[in-house]
Formats: structure tokens, C-alpha cells, sequence
């Protein structure tokens, strides 16, 4: 018998009624979606058996469920407020009441505030039953003072859920014509998945926007728009335009290229219905130059998700504590957007100081914990794509399994990659790659890399151009070509090293292929 499926929203309001059963006298709550929020914490206190009274310093405290909601208390004082449910001096036998007040924590810095707090959350804790009162600070941070960390119990509020954005969807096009709610049926899916990541309010605006805009229809890429904007606002995280050519801008990597595209379908919800796990992502070690990057930004274009590129150093702060805090945030973005491909450029100085020390008091080895521990235990539709030139500087945990379904050696193209890689350069600059000889070329740009037979192509149509703007010619890319001094003359050991390291280690990014006497590149075997 199939379980059935609970919004995130119910299980916390779940969650938060046992706490209030259980009579813990002060919660923090974090989220920035005070209404919707609001509403769980109320159906909460009602199946709890409390009442509920909300207090601001605008409005002081009102009955939310009153019809013409009259100040129960005028004053936005917040020490009346916390003398207000303590009860006593002359005051009414105090409410069995849930308090939800909004927007406290900055009052909690004053030192009287906060003392008064502590007192009314010990007092709380031992009153009787038919008295009990809870407190519950709503805000946007849940930085709670040490001296009430003992006390209280912080609850960060989730953002909604693929089952709680279907219910916002299906109430946005509710109002629809039976005709235009068939179009509403055939990108229900896409345009929920597109909005996974926005608050509540965000995604019913999105929604009304696009009906309004675009004929009674919801378009996907105007809700998809909105959670840009979002993301862009977070630092230490970047909406990434990702290549639209997809997996075509990409020369050789065959095997690499098949693996990706085998986890395509693990993201619809098929195959979360078929009970397959999202994929984790994978590691790409090897040469510089040669294509790691580039598949990031092809592969999100492919299968059509957004492409997110983590920056950990714009989350390094200098204070300890403060990096892990900003690292945690900016990956709870990647796992609100759901789908998505989260970029980790040369991981290996992303987190520089994490493996052989830093003068920093351990902040990168914190920060770099931090993330470990999401790779490891994260639930959401982010696919890690991580690249790394010196697998050297990566320590042992990083590579484990657990963290990565697999890890990629991509080595220096062969004769074969090396003629597509000059196909697709050509093309990417409009030029015809049938007119000129790539087979010669490629021979030309042996143990080249990609970017550098990139390079050959440029310098070859800056010659062109210098010379009356003719058609590119063969010995243009030859003459190129020849001068160029490959990395992997310039680096040659370290690229030995690292082949070495990956003999083991690695599953070989391309299928090994028998290399002619004239081209005798060495290619790591798969030994998969």
C-alpha cells in the first residue's frame, strides 16, 4: 500500500503542535513568509488546544481570528507585550495561548528585553496546565542569543514543497475556462518544478502574472525568471547562463557525455514515483583546459535545468562561525530551486586553506566541513558538478563515495576527439569545418588541448581577417598551430602525476582508442 505523501508545510505544523503539547515555552521560527507561516503556527495552536494572539510593535496584540480584530494590548512596547502574557499586576487570569510575535528578534538585543524574556520563558516552564502559554519569535534570522539557547527551540521553516506549489498552481488556474485548463494540464509539471525554490507569495504572483500576460497561460520561463532575480540576490551563488548548444559543444568525452545523459529522466517525476534516487553529481579531474568546465555549462542546457555556480569565497567571512552560517544559506538556495546543476569550479581553490592550513583561525576547514556534510546528507534536486586541475590539493573525504555517484579523468583528446573539438570550434565561429582538411590539422595539434585547438581556430581567423577578410584556409590553422607550446610540454610531469592518480582512482572521461605511430597520445584506461 503507497504512503501517502505529505506537504512540508504539514509535517512542521505537525512538528510545531507536538512541541506546544509538549509545553516548550519558546520557539524561533525562520522563515521570511509571515503569512503562510502564520496560518501553520495557528492550525497548530488549535490542534494543540491553545488560543492565539499575534503581537507587533505597529499594531500591539490583536486576536488574528477575530472578524474586526480590536488591540487587545495598544502598545507596541515589546516589554508590556512580554508583562502582557506573563499576566499578574491587577491583569485577568492569563490565556492557555500561543504568542506569536513578529519581528522581535532585534528587540531582544536590548539587555532589559532580553532578561525579561528568559524570566517569562523559566516561568513558563513550570506553570500549570490549564495556563500554559508559548512564545514563538517569527522573523527572518534565527540567530538566537546564547543566554536563551537553552530555552528555546528553533524551527526553521522550510519554503513549499513540490506538493505545496501543485496546490498553488492548481488554485491559480482554478478560475480558467475548461479550454484553457488544458493547455494548464499538459505544463502543470514544468510549472511547478519551475517555481520550486520561490516563497508562496512569490510563486502565486508568478502565476498571475503569466495568466495575465500571456493569454490565460502559464509559461514556465516566466515563473523561472522570477527565481533568477531571487538567486542573484544571494551571495556566494550565481544564476549561470549555460551553454545552448547543450552536450553538441562538447568535442569527445563520449563516455562522460552517455553517463550524463543516462541521469536525464532521474529528475522527472517518473522516477520519483518509481522510487530512483536523485543523482549526487560527479567529480571532473584532469587537465586544464580540456572541456570540465565547458560540460558544466553544456549539460544543465541539455537537460533543461538552471545552472548555479557556488562561489565559496564570496561566503568567507572573516569571524569563525560567520563562513559556515553564510555557506548554509547559500546552499539551502540550491536545494529550495530543486532541479538544477551546482557548479563547483577548481574545488581544490574554492577551498584553498581547508586541506594544508590557512592563517585564517580554520575558517576554510569549517566552511569546507560544512559543505561535506550537505553533500552528504542533502535531499534535494541540486547534481554537483565539481572540477579540479590538482586532485593533490583534495583531501581523502572529498573523493569517498557517498559524495559523488563517480569521478571522471579527462585527459588530453586523441586523434579522433581532436578533429570534433576543431568541428565544433569552427562552427562556434560560423565557419565550415568541411572546407577545410581537419584530419592534417588535428595531426598538427597533437596533445594539444581543447582550449588550445580553440585558440588555433581564433588565431587563424585573426590571419584571415588581416589579410582582406578571406575564407579561411588549412595552412591558416597550420601556421597557428605551430605556434602554440602546449601545456602539456609546459606541464609535463604534474600531467603524469595526474594520469598516474587516475589509473586507479578515475573512470576514463573518453573510450580508449588505438593511437597511430604518428599520434601516440597516452590515455588512461577505464577501468570500469
Amino acid at each position: 500500500m503507497r504512503t501517502e505523501l505529505v506537504s512540508v508545510g504539514k509535517r512542521l505544523s505537525a512538528e510545531v503542535a507536538a512541541l506546544f503539547r509538549a509545553r516548550n515555552p519558546l520557539l524561533f521560527v525562520v522563515s521570511e513568509e509571515e503569512g503562510r507561516v502564520e496560518k501553520s503556527i495557528i492550525e497548530a495552536a488549535f490542534s494543540a488546544n491553545y488560543l492565539v494572539r499575534v503581537w507587533d510593535c505597529a499594531i500591539g496584540a490583536i486576536d488574528p481570528l477575530a472578524k474586526k480584530p480590536a488591540p487587545m494590548l495598544a502598545t507596541g512596547d515589546p516589554d508590556d507585550v512580554l508583562q502582557k502574557i506573563r499576566g499578574g499586576q491587577g491583569q485577568s487570569k492569563p490565556d492557555r495561548a500561543v504568542w506569536i510575535l513578529r519581528d522581535f528578534l532585534p528587540h531582544i538585543q536590548a539587555p532589559v528585553t532580553r532578561r525579561a524574556l528568559k524570566n517569562l520563558a523559566r516561568e513558563l516552564s513550570t506553570a500549570r496546565l490549564d495556563e500554559a502559554r508559548v512564545v514563538v519569535v517569527l522573523g527572518a534570522s534565527g540567530d538566537v542569543p546564547p543566554d536563551l539557547r537553552d530555552l528555546a527551540i528553533v524551527v526553521p521553516w522550510q519554503l513549499p514543497d513540490r506538493i505545496e506549489m501543485a496546490e498553488i498552481f492548481d488554485r491559480a488556474v482554478s478560475w480558467l475556462p475548461e479550454e484553457d485548463k488544458v493547455f494548464a494540464k499538459e505544463v502543470r509539471e514544468e510549472a511547478i518544478e519551475a517555481a520550486i525554490g520561490l516563497s508562496a507569495e512569490a510563486a502565486s504572483s508568478c502565476y498571475a502574472k503569466s495568466l495575465v500576460t500571456e493569454g490565460k497561460r502559464v509559461v514556465p520561463r516566466v515563473v523561472s525568471a522570477e527565481k533568477r532575480r531571487v538567486v542573484s540576490q544571494a551571495g556566494g551563488i550565481e544564476w549561470f547562463d549555460p551553454d545552448p548548444r547543450g552536450l553538441a559543444a562538447v568535442g569527445g568525452l563520449d563516455v562522460l557525455k552517455r553517463w550524463l545523459v543516462s541521469r536525464r529522466g532521474a529528475f522527472t517525476q517518473r522516477a520519483r514515483d518509481f522510487g530512483l534516487p536523485s543523482p549526487r553529481g560527479a567529480l571532473l579531474v584532469g587537465v586544464a583546459g580540456c572541456g570540465k568546465s565547458l560540460v558544466c555549462k553544456a549539460i544543465a542546457s541539455s537537460w533543461g535545468v538552471p545552472l548555479l555556480r557556488l562561489d565559496p569565497g564570496a561566503a568567507k567571512s572573516k569571524y569563525v562561525g560567520d563562513s559556515e552560517k553564510n555557506i548554509r544559506q547559500v546552499l539551502s538556495i540550491a536545494d529550495a530551486v530543486g532541479n538544477c546543476v551546482l557548479w563547483l569550479d577548481e574545488v581544490e581553490k574554492q577551498f584553498s586553506g581547508a586541506v594544508n592550513g590557512a592563517l585564517d583561525g580554520g575558517v576554510a576547514s569549517d566552511a569546507f566541513g560544512t559543505f561535506l556534510t550537505w553533500m552528504q546528507e542533502r535531499k534535494g534536486g541540486a547534481f554537483v558538478l565539481a572540477t579540479s586541475n590538482d586532485v593533490s590539493q583534495l583531501p581523502p573525504e572529498f573523493l569517498r563515495k557517498g559524495r559523488f555517484d563517480e569521478i571522471f579523468f579527462v585527459d588530453l583528446p586523441s586523434k579522433i576527439e581532436r578533429e570534433e573539438i576543431l568541428r565544433v570550434s569552427l562552427r562556434k565561429f560560423g565557419r565550415d569545418p568541411d572546407l577545410v582538411d581537419v584530419t592534417r590539422i588535428s595531426l598538427s595539434c597533437q596533445n594539444f588541448t581543447g582550449s588550445e585547438m580553440q585558440s588555433v581556430v581564433e588565431s587563424a581567423l585573426y590571419m584571415a581577417f588581416e589579410e582582406g577578410e578571406r575564407v579561411l584556409q588549412t595552412a591558416d590553422l597550420l601556421c597557428a598551430a605551430e605556434e602554440v607550446v602546449p601545456l602539456a610540454k609546459t606541464a609535463a610531469e604534474r600531467l603524469e602525476k595526474l594520469r598516474d592518480w587516475a589509473k586507479e582512482r578515475a573512470r576514463a572521461a573518453s573510450c580508449v582508442e588505438a593511437e597511430s605511430s604518428v599520434d601516440n597520445d597516452v590515455r588512461v584506461p577505464d577501468v570500469n
